[in-house]
């Protein structure tokens, strides 16, 4: 088992000297506070205050999660240089790399907790209860959807990207099944909404596009926003409990 270090509501110079010691040692660093954040890159963003988890990895990964969401709202890719500091009062953590020219700037107004893990994995990833299981589930029993769904197509292309499954349902109008293994938020939905979006401009004008959102949960975020853009929600894991 990987050796860990735990420092709770340390001051800006202790949580710099606990994040600075632990990149020097090649640890998965985490650390949860107030923060802003700042990427300057490609694109630019500004991220107000908030509540956020920032990740440094051995590799040089650094991820910024909030509270929703399985991606993180900024990250910089492996390869990058942190630097550590405290500016005014504040920890501060910069994210650097050369090739693009990309910069993560994510500043800390209170540091609730920084945790240093010395990790080791050499293990092999083995999955279970993936996106193809579910699709498989789906296809098996097509009443997992509704009652009188009928699928026609696997990763069906649309101009807006494949579909994970294309059928109808017991009246004949085209409905559109996007699949996840996990629970989602409006990411998905947006997704989906992209997807009906591009299928109703292709077909004839009268035509009803229905999208069916299949996951084992979504967010409450997730949910309104399916209400708001007419779509549905159908809740499957990806194979069947024991």
């Amino acid at each position: 088992m990987s050796e860990s270090s735990v420092l709770a509501a340390p001051d800006a110079a202790g949580a710099r000297d606990a994040v600075a010691a632990g990149v020097d040692a090649g640890e998965l660093v985490s650390v949860f506070g107030r923060c802003t954040v700042e990427y300057e890159g490609r694109a630019s963003s500004t991220l107000g205050a908030g509540d956020r988890l920032l990740l440094l990895k051995p590799d040089g990964t650094a991820l910024v999660h909030t509270d929703e969401g399985h991606q993180p709202v900024n990250w910089q890719p492996p390869g990058c240089e942190h630097a550590v500091r405290v500016d005014d009062g504040a920890l501060v953590v910069h994210s650097t790399r050369e090739t693009p020219e990309e910069e993560l700037l994510v500043r800390f107004e209170a540091v609730e907790r920084v945790t240093r893990y010395a990790v080791a994995d050499d293990s092999e990833l083995s999955l279970s209860g993936t996106e193809a299981d579910l699709k498989e589930r789906v296809l098996d029993d097509p009443e997992l959807v509704e009652r009188g769904f009928e699928p026609r197509a696997t990763e069906r292309e649309t101009p807006a990207g494949a579909v994970d499954v294309f059928g109808v349902d017991a009246d004949g109008n085209t409905v559109v099944v996007e699949l996840k293994r996990r629970r989602v938020g409006p990411d998905a939905v947006g997704q989906l909404n992209r997807y009906v979006e591009a299928l109703r401009r292709d077909l004839h004008g009268d035509a009803t596009v229905r999208g069916m959102l299949v996951a084992p949960s979504v967010t409450d975020r997730a949910r309104r926003l399916l209400a708001e853009k007419g779509l549905e929600f159908v809740a499957v894991e990806p194979t069947p409990d024991d």
